[in-house]
């Protein structure tokens, strides 16, 4: 799927990609890029606590599917293809209330059709694994651009 001349966008570049969406709101930063995998952070902080002070649940699938999709984004040519989630799940496994998470998003498959990536979110300080998610992507085909006549 993806061609065999594509290279990886930069961390800035990707970074970039986020600008005015829910991720930069949160304050999700993507911090590295491989092949298959891709890392990313997220602050613990009024942005993303629940009301008891600790970290959302729902701000954890929110970093999981951000580096999730991008993963799968990076895998295809995206001037033909595009990745749109079709199911993640998540297990909360640890609560954490400050400081910043890192989530690593991995390639388990690459398909023609869909992708799974595995998410696990760790606390930055203490390393405990706080969030494993897995999500689905339907690896789907970008419609042609119909051209309007001139009126």
């Amino acid at each position: 799927m993806l061609p065999p001349s594509a290279t990886l966008p930069t961390v800035a570049e990707l970074n970039a990609w986020s600008r005015h969406t829910m991720g930069e709101h949160l304050g999700i930063e993507i911090t590295a890029v491989e092949e298959r995998a891709i890392e990313g952070r997220m602050p613990v902080d009024h942005r993303t606590h629940q009301p008891m002070g600790l970290l959302h649940g729902g701000a954890s699938v929110v970093l999981a599917e951000t580096l999730g999709s991008i993963g799968a984004v990076l895998q295809v040519d995206r001037s033909k293809y595009a990745c749109v989630g079709l199911e993640i799940n998540a297990n909360h496994i640890k609560s954490v209330r400050s400081g910043y998470v890192i989530g690593r998003a991995e390639a388990l498959h690459l398909g023609r059709t869909t992708q799974i990536w595995e998410i696990r979110i760790r606390h930055e300080e203490s390393g405990a694994l706080v969030c494993i998610s897995r999500i689905t992507m339907a690896v789907i085909e970008v419609p042609a651009k119909k051209v309007q006549p001139n009126t």
